[in-house]
């Protein structure tokens, strides 16, 4: 077993923290799926925004940090090179829906799409990358305090708070969008 173990630390675990990132991306498109319907353009503009502006950040930090780690301790960086091409491809699709209305034709379908690639990519990460991690004997620690810095800054950069996370008793919900309004990224 790898000694980086962060059980006894006071660090957090850098793929749980990633993987907690994953669980509330995910929340977004799923909460997306459910109102679509029922929202006013401005609910689901917002929502579209904070998925968005979440996943911009998310991504960043796993490039700056995470995948230059990974190949450089492993010596076959397909993997990496799928997850980074993967990174540039939703970030197209963010493109496209930071230009678009919410009331136009694509919009809904493209996010939704956004949204299923998004949960590929997470998956390939989490069953496929964090495994192959968590065997290499990478210091987690310090990688971890790296990306934990990096994200309050970019969220500051973005002037949202890093708190956005908060839980509201015993059956809380991730409602960002309820909690501050994010900066269009025209």
């Amino acid at each position: 077993m790898a000694a980086q173990s962060s059980s006894n630390s006071s660090a957090p675990d850098v793929l749980d923290a990633l993987t907690e990132d994953h669980r509330k991306i995910v929340q977004l498109f799923d909460e997306f799926r459910d109102i679509k319907d029922r929202a006013d353009d401005e609910t689901r503009q917002t929502l579209v925004e904070v998925a968005c502006t979440e996943l911009v950040i998310h991504a960043q930090i796993e490039e700056e940090f995470l995948y230059p780690a990974l190949r450089e301790a492993f010596d076959d960086s397909s993997l990496i090179d799928e997850a980074a091409v993967e990174h540039v491809m939703a970030r197209q699709l963010i493109g496209e829906l930071e230009s678009m209305h919410p009331d136009d034709a694509l919009y809904d379908a493209k996010f939704i799409v956004l949204g299923e690639y998004v949960k590929h990519h997470i998956a390939e990460e989490q069953n496929k990358i964090f495994p192959k991690i968590r065997e290499s004997g990478m210091n987690l620690e310090v990688l971890g305090k790296e990306i934990l810095q990096r994200r309050i800054e970019l969220r500051n950069e973005f002037g949202i708070p890093d708190e956005g996370y908060e839980e509201d008793g015993d059956d809380a919900e991730f409602h960002p969008h309820k909690k501050w309004r994010y900066p269009h990224h025209h």
